[in-house]
């Protein structure tokens, strides 16, 4: 599901795909951005691709854990880099997936910790 996510979030800029990815009642806590709750954790502002922004999730930092009766827990760490521009930046991520018909859905997300990094993390 991280790749689905992210692939519809930052490398096809799918809208329709990234909306229906997300629970109705989706919870977003962004340490630089603040809060979005709802419609509003649900739309995607821009294409990060159109910015030269680049996502990679860093190896080995990806854990899931099952919630029972309701899904899964992922926490993870994703490098975040600007084409053109020197650096990169680093940042941890929780994110709680519904599992409701079969169907995963991302209802809670915590961004944060975003600070400079090099890109071999």
């Amino acid at each position: 599901m991280d790749k689905e996510l992210f692939e519809a979030a930052f490398v096809t800029c799918d809208i329709s795909k990234f909306r229906a990815l997300f629970t109705d009642d989706a919870e977003f806590y962004h340490d630089r951005t603040g809060a979005a709750v709802g419609e509003a954790a649900r739309t995607m502002k821009s294409c990060p691709r159109d910015n030269g922004v680049t996502r990679t999730l860093v190896p080995a930092s990806l854990e899931v854990y099952p919630m029972q009766g309701y899904g899964a827990i992922q926490i993870g760490r994703h490098v975040f880099a600007r084409k053109g521009e020197t650096g990169s930046e680093v940042a941890k991520f929780v994110h709680l997936w519904k599992r409701e018909n079969g169907v995963w859905r991302l209802a809670r997300v915590l961004s944060f910790d975003h600070r400079p990094s090099s890109q071999s993390q």
